[in-house]
């Protein structure tokens, strides 16, 4: 394929120079030149240097940025079916952690699987997820919970990002949940920080996570990760106010985070100090969804302060095994009220923003060429549609 090209009679969505009338920043009847794996030119009047370009015509279809997950935990033995009928049967989430299972059991499978079936099953995972328009994907670490194993799930993110068309980006989720037999605050100072330190000397690392909750850690043992972050270069960001308020996303605004995630029991005093970080709101309906959650996030708190609102899969065994990014802008909009504007955006341009990234998200000169072309024309049909997929094709840095 040429490595400069122009696609030509489309609807795009480009996200850039969006206002209130036009959130999408849409352009009908027009074309998009590309070269060497990035955008050079999107408008409606083909300028006449690139008239003699090669020309892929797309018939009308809606184009898109490709899609961006910024939220999930693909990489992972086993799976939780029994304790998703345990849900049904009335346990709840915290009960069924405490008694054994939750995030520790997936703990176990998953120190027990060789990284070679660890890749081979999040290969399938991001394989969907590619199906869908996805063309970059975080992943985070957590279910190892001992060096050994925490290293071995980074290394098989890494490798995704060699084997697929996707770029991935990495999370050290290291506090996640705490092992059997030890108590939270040895945890950190004996595995959790000596494996990030090792993490980031072996180049596995681009972001660091933690889980601050009831069942996990509290603020104050977070701080000394994100201390520990900060000391060696690295963003963070954390899963915030998921099931109880203590005061997560009131650290994450402190420390600058890229994202507060979750966020149901975020207040609106949370939501300022959010805005004033710039702290993106990265909101997870599939979790909601499967736990029966009734605690939405404070979404018109976020709009009415200017906090960003990304939207992702949250895909885990356990809590939000959903693999459909679609899906999640559907629900975002159904159980959240967002609208297909926000899902859209929360998708695209505010995702790469929870990744710390500026090169993607939205279709503009000087952005990568990582582009979705869908079987609609309208944007509001890729969150309107439940269980549709209508992708017609995707770019990855300028290839098809």
């Amino acid at each position: 394929m040429s490595s400069r090209f122009l696609l030509t009679d489309v609807t795009v969505a480009t996200l850039a120079n969006t206002t209130a009338d036009d959130p999408y920043g849409l352009l009908r009847d027009a074309a998009i030149a590309v070269e060497k794996g990035h955008i050079v030119w999107v408008g409606q009047e083909l300028p006449a240097a690139y008239a003699d370009w090669v020309r892929h015509p797309q018939m009308g279809r809606l184009v898109t940025p490709g899609l961006i997950d910024c939220h999930t935990h693909i990489v992972h033995g086993g799976n939780r079916a029994r304790e998703f009928e345990m849900r049904l049967n009335g346990a709840r989430y915290d009960e069924i952690a405490r008694a054994g299972g939750g995030i520790v059991s997936t703990v176990s499978a998953t120190r027990g699987a060789s990284e070679e079936t660890l890749l081979q099953t999040a290969l399938t995972r991001v394989d969907a997820l590619i199906a869908q328009g996805v063309t970059c994907v975080e992943v985070k670490s957590g279910y190892g919970l001992d060096q050994d194993a925490e290293i071995k799930m980074l290394r098989v993110a890494r490798q995704i990002g060699r084997l697929r068309p996707v770029r991935v980006k990495t999370s050290f989720l290291g506090a996640h949940a705490v092992p059997a037999g030890m108590d939270a605050d040895r945890y950190i100072d004996e595995i959790c920080l000596p494996t990030l330190e090792r993490a980031h000397a072996e180049g596995l690392v681009d972001a660091v996570d933690g889980f601050c909750e009831g069942i996990a850690f509290d603020t104050t043992q977070i701080a000394r990760v994100f201390d520990r972050a900060l000391a060696l270069g690295l963003p963070v960001k954390l899963h915030a106010e998921q099931l109880s308020h203590l005061g997560g996303t009131a650290l994450a605004a402190k420390y600058k985070a890229l994202s507060a995630d979750h966020v149901e029991y975020a207040t609106p005093d949370d939501a300022s100090a959010l805005a004033a970080a710039g702290t993106v709101a990265v909101l997870l309906p599939g979790a909601f969804y499967a736990l029966h959650e009734t605690q939405a996030p404070p979404v018109e708190a976020f709009r009415d302060l200017g906090v960003a609102m990304a939207v992702a899969t949250d895909w885990n065994p356990g809590s939000s095994p959903m693999g459909s990014l679609l899906l999640a802008m559907n629900m975002a909009c159904t159980l959240f009220r967002l609208t297909p504007a926000e899902a859209l955006a929360g998708t695209t341009r505010v995702a790469a923003r929870a990744l710390g990234l500026t090169d993607c998200g939205m279709i503009a000169p000087g952005q990568r060429a990582d582009l979705a072309i869908w079987n609609v024309q309208d944007p509001a049909e890729l969150s309107y549609g439940i269980g549709i997929n209508p992708l017609h094709s995707r770019i990855f840095g300028g290839s098809f």
